[in-house]
């Protein structure tokens, strides 16, 4: 029987997740929860690097972060769309790992494919939950399932969070993984083109971006998240 995750975190491409929510997740794996990653496409279209050179990058950023597991659904970079099949792929995959918690790309970005994403994740979440649709994995019939919760990290856009998750002790952990995609950040002594995420100061902005949202909640570093569903608390004391 496939193991049942806490936290299933999705993302358009290799290293969406890392530099989105890199830091949430490998608090919530310190804290023992199980998490995986499922990327939809390889990043085939990516200008520098190469599809088999991601794929070494992702299993390395996969260890940093001490995830349970990781899939790749190869659908096709910069051309899937939220369609029934693509939806029906995503369904096997939640309801084999029956997830409490979705995370995924943000609803607005500078990248097309991310908000297509969050799109076709947040609806496939919704039709997992519904029985009549039917689905096979490994010769037998999936039971209907539906996270309690889907998130979207803020990615490129400085889109306005519904919350703010504390990540101070874990920004180390988040650059690390990003770090580990070398081929799609900076380095002296590449000869590939230039890209908006290989500049000399990309990775400072990540520092910069999690410190400043950090700030408006009084800690070091934090990550931003939206949320379609209201969100409530027990009591004012939940808050930090």
């Amino acid at each position: 029987m496939s193991v049942k995750l806490d936290i299933l975190a999705f993302g358009a491409h290799p290293d969406d997740v890392e530099l989105g929510c890199g830091g949430t997740v490998a608090k919530e794996v310190s804290k023992g929860k199980k998490v995986g990653i499922i990327d939809l496409t390889r990043g085939e279209l990516g200008t520098r690097g190469s599809v088999d050179l991601r794929d070494q990058e992702s299993k390395l950023a996969s260890n940093v972060l001490g995830l349970i597991l990781r899939e790749n659904l190869n659908f096709k970079d910069g051309f899937f769309q939220n369609n029934e099949s693509n939806q029906i792929e995503i369904i096997k995959v939640i309801r084999k790992y029956r997830p409490e918690i979705v995370l995924c790309n943000a609803e607005d970005d500078r990248h097309i494919d991310h908000p297509k994403a969050a799109e076709l994740v947040s609806s496939a979440c919704f039709l997992s939950g519904l029985r009549k649709i039917e689905t096979i994995d490994n010769g037998k019939n999936q039971l209907e399932w539906r996270p309690k919760n889907v998130y979207h990290y803020i990615q490129w856009k400085n889109s306005s969070p519904d919350f703010l998750v504390d990540i101070s002790g874990f920004i180390s952990i988040k650059l690390e993984a990003i770090k580990a995609y070398s081929s799609q950040f900076y380095d002296p002594n590449s000869n590939e083109p230039e890209t908006p995420i290989s500049s000399k100061n990309f990775i400072d902005n990540v520092i910069n971006r999690s410190a400043d949202l950090g700030r408006l909640i009084n800690v070091e570093h934090a990550e931003g998240f939206t949320s379609k569903k209201s969100l409530g608390i027990n009591t004012l004391e939940d808050l930090i």
